[in-house]
């Protein structure tokens, strides 16, 4: 699912849909690329109405990569211009709309997008583009910011569509590449296996954002290594917020945080895949709403310990 970069981006080549190389018409650059296999995403395909949003639940290789767009074109100049692109590659356009059609605050914090700075989307002017070929889905997400656009790139693969790779034998094995040993602290282990789960007291949010105001923050680094410890252990991260807005919205976002963290997290080495990310919007606050402080710190995201069993402490 990986295809060669046009040359107006960057060297390194993003994991983007089957053969499809976009041309935005200006100048741009890969601001993220991930890519994860064997797991499950959701592509919507319908506007958000009446709580939620009609969309296919795919489990497969999934490549999300957004692009910042140095030009003046709208939105819509864009969505048409790479839906264009897409449908002359074979895929087919299944949904479309625009910012306040698509559901606005809710529907946008539905999708599975990438988080700020990378991905920027404006509530007020975005537009959204489902895809389907031969199985496989896509999403296009585009935006504008004052100078630029942003544009993201979801895909799935379709069922069965990556067969094995049978190692040769007669090949010679290069190592792994392994991440720093982070050391395990063990108060945080006892407290996580104690009470089954704790809030990452240093993991914030500003109202309405879904972006870690501290991309670093240790507790993030404390948990990869417990993981890391711990092989058998899987874990839920479980997003909160504060009261402002709807509740439909706020589960929404409360989601989108907890994504967030699990990709702070895969990006500290630990496996997707031992990582649930859900949110419960604001109904389980832990401070009241009537102040900012007390809103501050419903925004959150606790971890939970999901295993029945643990390996034993050496």
């Amino acid at each position: 699912m990986r295809f060669l970069l046009p040359l107006l981006l960057l060297p390194a080549a993003p994991a983007l849909a089957q053969g499809f190389v976009p041309d935005f018409g200006a100048a741009a650059a890969v601001t993220a690329d991930l890519s994860e296999p064997d797991t499950t995403i959701r592509i919507a395909t319908g506007p958000w109405r009446d709580g939620s949003a009609p969309g296919e639940e795919r489990a497969g290789d999934v490549a999300q990569t957004a692009w910042r767009i140095v030009t003046d074109q709208t939105t819509r100049a864009l969505a048409e211009r790479l839906s264009a692109q897409m449908r002359a590659a074979g895929w087919q356009e299944v949904f479309a709309c625009a910012d306040a059609d698509c559901g606005g605050f809710d529907f946008r914090y539905w999708l599975p997008l990438i988080t700020e700075p990378d991905m920027h989307v404006d509530l007020g002017d975005f537009r959204y583009v489902a895809l389907r070929r031969d199985g496989a889905l896509a999403s296009l997400t585009i935006s504008r910011a004052t100078e630029a656009a942003f544009v993201q790139l979801t895909t799935v693969s379709a069922p069965g569509a990556a067969a094995p790779v049978e190692p040769d034998p007669a090949a010679p094995v290069a190592p792994a590449p392994s991440q720093p040993a982070l050391p395990v602290d063990d108060s945080f282990a006892a407290r996580l296996e104690g009470a089954g789960s704790l809030v990452l007291p240093d993991v914030a949010f500003a109202s309405g954002k879904a972006t870690l105001t501290q991309a670093d923050a240790p507790s993030l680094a404390t948990l990869a290594a417990y993981m890391a410890a711990q092989p058998r252990a899987r874990i839920a991260l479980v997003g909160h917020t504060d009261a402002s807005g709807t509740l439909a919205g706020n589960i929404a976002l409360s989601r989108a945080r907890a994504q967030a963290v699990r990709k702070a997290l895969i990006a500290l080495g630990v496996a997707g895949d031992r990582i649930e990310a859900e949110g419960v919007g604001y109904l389980a606050p832990r401070a009241s709403n009537l102040s900012e402080a007390g809103r501050a710190q419903n925004r959150r995201v606790e971890v939970m310990l999901t295993s029945t069993q643990l390996d034993a402490a050496p």
